[in-house]
């Protein structure tokens, strides 16, 4: 699977944690996840960790394994 690539992070002035992906809005975190957050992003793997917490981390094979016949109910 490709490395995610196209996110990025803003720490706004009331310690929220904004990302963005390919510019475009893709969640804010407060708070105690906000400080979590940077503390993973620090450890290192900046865009596999902003793919996580956005939920954007799972892209290519959903619809093949959707259709497989194993998985049809």
């Amino acid at each position: 699977m490709p490395q995610p690539h196209g996110f990025r992070y803003e720490e706004l002035a009331d310690g929220a944690v904004a990302i963005t992906h390919l510019d475009r809005s893709a969640g804010t975190l407060r708070g105690a996840r906000a400080q979590q957050f940077l503390a993973e992003v620090m450890a290192g793997a900046p865009q596999l960790v902003m793919a996580r917490w956005t939920g954007n981390y799972k892209r290519g094979n959903e619809r093949t394994a959707r259709n497989h016949p194993r998985n049809r109910h």
